[in-house]
């Protein structure tokens, strides 16, 4: 796909209503929806406008807040299906999942279902989730879907409270029979702004890790930390390796629990950044790069999406990798690009440098 003229996935906040209140929300769901929320009617305009975009279209990812507590969600899922777009749900986990959600997925075909897991554990993950017993209710959501063929991608927050448990997340998942796992990094954002990240060598460690769990059958993508691009490039074609400790107490734990490697690394090594690819659409109808940058560049109630995200001058800047400090001369630019919500969240820039990236990290302490 050109990703200059369409995405491959549009991610759209159907709602800030949710029964969770998890520590890291990026949007600070509520109980109730919020006014301004785009009724039936501009839902479906503004899936009619995605039409606009070339062949192959991008995704529609229902997302929130927890898209279930709108009442129109299956309604707006059909018709989107109606309009020949692909869809995908992102639903939290609470008793407003059921088994007759996922019966209705399956009916409508939805491409995918994910799923949050952030802890291996239930008192850690019900810590996280702000809610006892999400933990039991998320393990069983998962075998349920699976045991009807839909196909689901279990999504993890990495935070101080549980990047050293990533193995664990990781055997428990590919136990279950998850076959995607997408590891989001934290944007202080939000909730998210009174929890504590990680080092950029902790980051450095983890995306190593994430590339050799990526030898085990598993399909594993990340979200905020596209440097795992260059980790994947560094190993695959120099055969350079991480030395960090964390790294290596993780390693020894991966073949510890999953034996020798499978597969090769499913770790792609060029892929989406914040409106590079992506795109997301707020509960108003608002446009940001992504959900985790909130650099407003439109409305979908007064534009067509398709204008937004072609002719934003912000978007084209990120999407030629006309970036700022360290990321603007890295050798892997192209590939990467750095995290532009965390960018962002720093710096109120979106093209300035990633603080999170060793090598920005490294060029800061000389400086």
């Amino acid at each position: 796909m050109d990703f200059h003229r369409t995405p491959v996935l549009i991610f759209w906040e159907t709602t800030r209503a949710c029964p969770l209140a998890c520590i890291h929300c990026r949007a600070s769901a509520l109980s109730d929806p919020l006014p301004g929320e785009m009724n039936t009617h501009e839902a479906m305009r503004f899936i009619d406008s995605i039409l606009e975009f070339e062949e192959p279209r991008p995704t529609l990812i229902f997302t929130g807040g927890d898209p279930l507590k709108r009442k129109d969600l299956f309604l707006l899922l059909e018709y989107a299906k109606k309009r020949g777009i692909r869809t995908g749900l992102s639903p939290a986990v609470s008793e407003l999942l059921t088994s007759n959600v996922f019966e209705k997925v399956k009916e409508l075909n939805i491409s995918s279902v994910s799923i949050s897991l952030d802890a291996p554990v239930a008192n850690l993950h019900d810590e996280i989730r702000r809610r006892q017993g999400t933990f039991v209710r998320t393990i069983e959501a998962i075998r349920l879907a699976l045991s009807l063929g839909i196909n689901i991608q279990v999504n993890t927050v990495v935070m101080r409270h549980n990047f050293s448990l990533l193995p664990e997340i990781f055997h428990l998942i590919k136990e279950i029979g998850v076959k995607t796992w997408e590891v989001f990094f934290l944007v202080r954002v939000g909730r998210g702004i009174d929890v504590e990240d990680i080092t950029p060598e902790e980051y450095e460690s983890a995306c190593n890790f994430l590339y050799d769990a990526s030898m085990y059958d598993v399909v594993i993508r990340t979200v905020e930390a596209p440097f795992i691009r260059r980790v994947a490039r560094a190993r695959a074609e120099k055969g350079e390796y991480w030395t960090g400790r964390d790294y290596v107490q993780m390693r020894e734990k991966l073949l510890k629990y999953e034996g020798t490697p499978t597969s090769n690394s499913t770790i792609a090594t060029r892929g989406t950044l914040d409106g590079d690819g992506i795109i997301f659409v707020g509960y108003d109808g608002s446009v940001y790069p992504g959900g985790l940058l909130p650099y407003m560049l439109g409305s979908v109630k007064e534009q067509k999406i398709a204008g937004i995200y072609r002719e934003s001058e912000t978007l084209r800047r990120i999407r030629e990798r006309e970036l700022k400090g360290y990321c603007g001369i890295c050798e892997y630019k192209s590939i990467c690009g750095g995290s532009r919500a965390r960018a962002y969240s720093f710096t109120a820039d979106p093209l300035e440098s990633d603080p999170a990236c060793i090598q920005v990290s490294a060029i800061a302490r000389q400086n």
